[in-house]
């Protein structure tokens, strides 16, 4: 690559710089999209047997490639999204390079910028950083304290209950990760720890309809971050626990303690082979309900007020609740650890001043303060569904159409997606009909 130039790199080739690649395609705006490994690889490397989407398919909006496959309603399997982005790069001849990864990214003399890869150096007047937030496995400093023939490995490792040793788990974390990874250990017949943290529930269904489906009627997906006081705040939120798996269901941590998980507060210490947990079970198990049953009561006011014909449905009632707040556990009783504490952001390569004091990017609905540089793919970029199936084709649309204005180009005409795809570039009903083999 060496001596290269593009009017604009885009690093990432998931489904943030593909979307951003199609309209960039569609602006008719020169660009590379450089990918360390292949589309959907985070899907495919990071993600366990089971995993599924958490919001049904017709949320799967990238731009010019929507879902229209014959389970709308559904939740697409690991291979199936990896086998989605595979076949979006290939819709519209993505220029899409494999197996390269930036190494440095430098403001060049004279303007632009310099990229430093695996496979040499390019320039380019733009940079589209399409990396995503979830780059780095956390795993606490407490877990240097778990006994060494415990088997540890961070969620990204976690494959299937038959890759583990013979014994009972302790799962850290009751993000998305680590309640749906609870309850493949927990349907396996693994024993099952679980360390429950402040992460809130939602219902998968109610009222005749999955929940998702009126959050998006009433706009929530759309809703800005500009909207709230303290965006940093909500930007840091812990997604609602729910699963897609065997055509949706709630996750209900109780039910699963009735079933025999056995269910403790944060992990706060690890000392003389005992893990110690706060005294909060309680407390977050109320708090994920409240939540759960507060957003049913939003629902509840939007039928009313639009007078939508919905069957009236029970709410919720507590299945269990623990009678003490256990304390410890002998990790001699325990075989493996799975540390579904998430990820961090690692920017090391990234030598342009464009982040603030916590190392997040400091930009305005992906523009940062340097010209040139952008983001997307963020958690929260400019709405709830940026960093989503469901959203990130406004987010790319809007950097597409910014680099156009940058460069002089004309902007809105040559960028088509806007609300909607126009229906001569959806795929056709016969891919999505067609037999298709999932590895």
């Amino acid at each position: 690559m060496d001596g290269v130039h593009r009017t604009v790199v885009v690093v990432g080739g998931g489904q943030a710089g593909l979307s951003t690649s199609y309209c960039l395609h569609q602006a008719g705006i020169d660009h590379v999209v450089l990918e360390r490994d292949r589309p959907g690889g985070e899907w495919r490397d990071r993600r366990w047997d089971s995993f599924c989407l958490v919001t049904p398919n017709w949320q799967c909006r990238l731009p010019g490639f929507p879902y229209r496959g014959p389970d709308p309603d559904g939740f697409m399997v690991r291979d199936e999204i990896v086998r989605y982005l595979e076949d979006y790069a290939r819709s519209f001849d993505c220029p899409l390079v494999e197996g390269v990864t930036a190494i440095r990214l430098r403001r060049a003399e004279g303007g632009g910028f310099r990229v430093s890869t695996t496979h040499g150096e390019l320039t380019a007047d733009h940079v589209v950083l399409a990396t995503g937030p979830y780059q780095v496995p956390v795993r606490p400093r407490v877990a240097e304290r778990v006994p060494t023939d415990v088997v540890q490995l961070h969620s990204s490792e976690y494959r299937n209950a038959g890759a583990l040793p013979p014994g009972e788990v302790l799962v850290v974390g009751t993000g998305q990760s680590g309640c749906q990874i609870a309850e493949d250990l927990h349907l396996a017949g693994r024993r099952v720890h679980l360390a429950v943290g402040g992460a809130p529930r939602v219902a998968r269904f109610y009222r005749g309809r999955d929940v998702v489906a009126w959050l998006d009627d009433m706009g929530y997906y759309r809703r800005g971050i500009d909207e709230f006081e303290d965006a940093e705040a909500v930007r840091l939120r812990a997604n609602h626990y729910v699963t897609g798996r065997d055509g949706g269901r709630d996750i209900d941590l109780r039910a699963f303690a009735r079933d025999g998980m056995r269910l403790y507060g944060r992990l706060t210490e690890i000392r003389d082979g005992l893990a110690r947990f706060a005294p909060d079970l309680r407390e977050n198990l109320d708090n994920a309900d409240a939540v759960s049953e507060g957003i049913k009561d939003s629902i509840d006011r939007h039928i009313l007020a639009h007078g939508v014909d919905a069957p009236e449905e029970a709410r919720y009632v507590p299945v269990w609740a623990p009678d003490t707040e256990p304390s410890e556990l002998d990790l001699s009783r325990i075989a493996a650890v799975v540390w579904c504490t998430g990820f961090g952001r690692d920017h090391r390569w990234i030598d342009v001043p464009v982040f603030d004091g916590r190392g997040y990017p400091t930009h305005e609905r992906g523009v940062t303060s340097r010209p040139g540089l952008y983001f997307i793919g963020l958690p929260w970029q400019h709405t709830w569904g940026s960093g989503r199936f469901c959203g990130v084709a406004d987010d790319a649309e809007h950097l597409a159409t910014h680099i156009a204005w940058a460069r002089g180009a004309e902007t809105t005409s040559d960028v088509p997606w806007i609300a909607g795809t126009p229906e001569s570039t959806f795929p056709s009903d016969e891919y999505w009909t067609a037999t298709r083999t999932v590895a």
